[in-house]
């Protein structure tokens, strides 16, 4: 026996303590092998439910450690009711879970542990990252499989929920903003237009996907508290808004992130607003929607429910975007030409720069007023008396319709001038004019200008239709009337 080998005694030889010590050993090894097995299997199959728990707690033995042991029950029981498996993204939105209704059967660390997980999980959808960082490592650090009793939790919930009846409890209107924000965070969600109070597309549901949840307003310095208008009740702000006119609303939404959300409500652009009329002294609720897209805004045969349906379902966003012509103002072109004029020195040419206004103004039942004016009526003088019953040169009555984009306007005859001692009724018009014009708007929602697409004389006996030059004609700008009802 040489050097290397000469402290290395045969088993005979041992100790009795040493002999004890290393049988010991090799038992609790292959007790860690047969646990680390059971566990694989248990992942992959499906034990009965009940079953595997308490043949794990068998299976533990009376020498290992408390911990261990807990260890081992917990992984059996999750393996056991984990079911197929399902492939979950953390940060996905989660329906809370208390742990006096799904985590009783839990022991209270790894509750605990899937408590702290669910408040990172929370603050994870809310870009609160250094928080959920924080708060992921310390639920690991209580328990290592936390994240799979998370899930589990997550999905008995969901199952209870789906199983048992909804009660009907009456939830606070100040702790959100009354369902509203949750709406928010469904924006590119369409549903049907029957169950959905909040739709929004586009470039502001993008901005929108990024607020809060509880939101409120906040002061304008930030030293003082929060302003007085958060003890007001979201629903009574929705019936203060639905009072206001839809340009006061916009301004109003203008205000905060709060402001905006609560103005998004589709009752406030569908049910429309309330007019108080002081005659009556009674509130009308009107549509904002009905009242502007009725004949001739849309075809006689054509519906607001079909129109609505082209913008989701979005009565706002059919209001702003669905193509109107206002009616709350007038629409004015300033048109320039060249004139020659004459002058006594042959050396000098003079030239004249003409400039006339054009005036449309439309009406809800299909009439429309037409003015033709030199510079020496001034528009600040002719939009008060721009009246069906005005009478001067230049004036036209017709009529107008509105298809897509293109405005039709008929049968422009112009009103004589009435004279006091006329003992004669004056002759019918030979002609009458017609115009077509492409309906724009500039920003979107404004539908504020007119483009000429075509101007016609027409002959009254034969019909014939004679184009007039367009050369000097510009489009027109549409100018607000505050004292003008705009439906």
């Amino acid at each position: 026996m040489n050097a290397g080998t000469s402290d290395i005694l045969a088993p005979e030889q041992e100790p009795a303590e040493l002999a004890r010590f290393r049988e010991q050993w090799k038992a609790e090894v292959r007790e860690r092998l047969g646990q680390s097995q059971a566990t694989t299997s248990g992942a992959q199959t499906q034990p009965v439910p009940g079953a595997s728990g308490a043949a794990a707690e068998r299976a533990v033995s009376p020498a290992r450690s408390d911990a261990s042991a807990k260890a081992a029950i917990i992984t059996n029981t999750l393996s056991a009711s984990r079911g197929p498996a399902t492939h979950v993204v953390a940060g996905a939105p989660t329906v809370t879970a208390h742990a006096s209704h799904g985590q009783s059967h839990l022991s209270s660390n790894l509750a605990h542990a899937v408590e702290v997980y669910r408040k990172a999980v929370f603050h994870e959808q809310h870009s609160q990252l250094d928080e959920a960082l924080q708060l992921y490592r310390q639920a690991f650090r209580l328990d290592a499989n936390v994240d799979r009793a998370y899930f589990i939790e997550e999905q008995r919930t969901q199952q209870r929920s789906s199983t048992q009846p909804a009660s009907h409890k009456k939830v606070p209107s100040t702790v959100s903003v009354d369902g509203v924000t949750w709406d928010v965070q469904k924006l590119k969600v369409h549903q049907d237009s029957k169950d959905k109070s909040f739709v929004t597309s586009g470039f502001l549901a993008q901005v929108l996907e990024n607020f809060p949840e509880n939101l409120v307003f906040e002061p304008e310095d930030e030293k003082e508290g929060l302003p007085p208008i958060n003890l007001i009740p979201d629903e009574l702000l929705l019936q203060i808004l639905r009072i206001l006119d839809y340009t006061t609303i916009e301004r109003f939404a203008a205000v905060s992130r709060k402001a905006r959300v609560l103005s998004l409500d589709s009752a406030i652009w569908r049910y429309g607003a309330c007019l108080l009329h002081v005659l009556f002294v009674i509130n009308i609720c009107r549509d904002f929607v009905q009242m502007a897209y009725k004949p001739p805004q849309i075809a006689d045969d054509d519906s607001i429910t079909n129109i609505v349906e082209l913008y989701s379902s979005d009565y706002r966003r059919a209001y702003i975007e669905h193509p109107r012509l206002r009616l709350d103002g007038v629409y004015i072109a300033v048109c320039h030409y060249m004139r020659m004029g004459s002058s006594e020195n042959s050396w000098v040419n003079v030239t004249h720069l003409i400039t006339y206004h054009r005036y449309l103004r439309f009406f809800p039942n299909g009439q429309v007023l037409s003015l033709l004016a030199n510079e020496e009526w001034q528009p600040q003088t002719v939009i008060p008396m721009l009246k069906p019953n005005l009478r001067m040169k230049g004036f036209y009555i017709g009529n107008w319709s509105l298809s897509g984009n293109t405005v039709y306007i008929t049968n422009l005859v112009e009103k004589h001038l009435s004279h006091a001692h006329a003992t004669t009724e004056p002759q019918p018009s030979k002609y009458f004019f017609q115009m077509t014009l492409a309906l724009r708007s500039r920003p979107l929602g404004r539908w504020n200008k007119l483009d000429f697409i075509g101007y016609d004389s027409v002959n009254v006996e034969d019909g014939e239709t004679i184009p007039l030059p367009l050369k000097n004609e510009r489009s027109f700008w549409f100018s607000k009337v505050k004292s003008w009802a705009g439906y």
